[in-house]
Parts: C-alpha cells; sequence; structure tokens
C-alpha cells in the first residue's frame, strides 16, 4: 500500500503539501517526501479550532509574530483552495483533507 507523502512548501520552513495536490506547485522541487507518520498526523486533536483564512502559505508562517498559532488551529490558504492544521509537536502546518477537516470541527 502506497502512503501518500506531503512536501515542504517553497519560501516556507513549516508548510507541508500533500504531493497530490494538482494545482500550479507551491512546493520545493528537490526537497524530501515527509511521510505523514513523520509529521505527526495522528496527533490530530479530537476537535479543530476553525480561525480565519489566509491569503498564502507564507501568511501562516507570519503568525508567530502576532498571533502564535496553537495545537489544532485549523486555517484554509485562499490561493491553494485547502486547510491546513497547526501541529505543536513539529511547530509547523500540514495539509488536511476537506473530509478530516469538516469532521474534526464537528
Amino acid at each position: 500500500m502506497t502512503t501518500l507523502g506531503y512536501k515542504r512548501m517553497a519560501g516556507t520552513s513549516a508548510v507541508f503539501l500533500r504531493e497530490d495536490y494538482n494545482g500550479a506547485s507551491p512546493v520545493e522541487r528537490d526537497g524530501m517526501v515527509w511521510q505523514a507518520e513523520e509529521l505527526h498526523l495522528h496527533e490530530l486533536p479530537a476537535t479543530l479550532s476553525p480561525l480565519d483564512a489566509m491569503a498564502n502559505a507564507l501568511a501562516l508562517e507570519g503568525l508567530e509574530d502576532y498571533d502564535p498559532a496553537t495545537h489544532g488551529d485549523l486555517r484554509q490558504v485562499n490561493s491553494i483552495g485547502k486547510s491546513f492544521v497547526y501541529l505543536a509537536s513539529i511547530r509547523g502546518w500540514v495539509q488536511v483533507d476537506d473530509a478530516t477537516a469538516l469532521e474534526k470541527q464537528q
């Protein structure tokens, strides 16, 4: 069974997009592929905290200065049309599929 990988987004230090994303690719071309286990996706909290959408992934990292993220924060990234969850253990944002995001919000 093949597991889905994630790639770091170009210009960020801790924002990861699923490698099967089929839009214009903002990921590092030659970067490593990370597995869900490495990104600690098994640590998703039972309930996510939906917050305001961000214009782009770079804005997610910009939050550190004025609105630090907490474990389980969920934000839509408008330029990509996908949701990202903050995982405290990696101090980073990882794309979650829409079904997971909706399920965790309820």
